[in-house]
């Protein structure tokens, strides 16, 4: 009988593997992977976030998004301003740079998630993404549910 020991060692380790793959791709393009996630989180999303919003879907703090936002922005990626309704907060979206830059990202990255789908067996995908949303709900039940972004993502649409 398991007692699940082995499950956050595997989780970290398939986390870092991606991680480090992610990272040495995507640097050539001046991002890192943790950037990406920003960019693709507001790519899928189509309009402006306020930036506690951001974090919370990307499960990060307010502060190293925060941190990540401001170099997305030197580099005219993305485009913070004073929220339309609430002045205390920042609204985030990405320019029109960034969405190219997105694009390019995504089709840079694609080796890497073709690599990870041919890990698995046809259908293992969506089992394996309904597992991990699981077990995420279950540890972070304050967490905004991005099931629709995490379908898209499964299946390879591309943006």
């Amino acid at each position: 009988m398991s007692t699940g020991s082995e499950i956050p060692i595997a989780l970290r380790t398939a986390y870092l593997a991606l991680h480090r793959r992610s990272e040495a791709r995507f640097a050539e393009y001046g991002v890192t992977a943790d950037q990406f996630v920003v960019l693709a989180t507001l790519a899928r999303e189509g309009h402006a976030l306020t930036q506690r919003e951001l974090a919370r879907r990307i499960s990060s703090d307010p502060s190293t998004v925060r941190a990540m936002l401001v170099l997305l922005e030197e580099q005219k990626l993305v485009e913070r301003c004073t929220h339309p309704t609430d002045a205390r907060a920042r609204s985030v979206a990405l320019t029109t740079k960034g969405m190219r830059a997105y694009r390019r990202l995504w089709t840079a990255g694609e080796p890497i998630r073709a690599q990870m789908l041919d890990a698995l067996a046809p259908g293992e995908e969506k089992r394996l993404v309904r597992l991990l949303t699981k077990i995420t709900d279950a540890l972070t039940p304050e967490r905004v549910p991005v099931g629709a972004a995490t379908s898209s993502e499964s299946q390879g649409d591309q943006p």
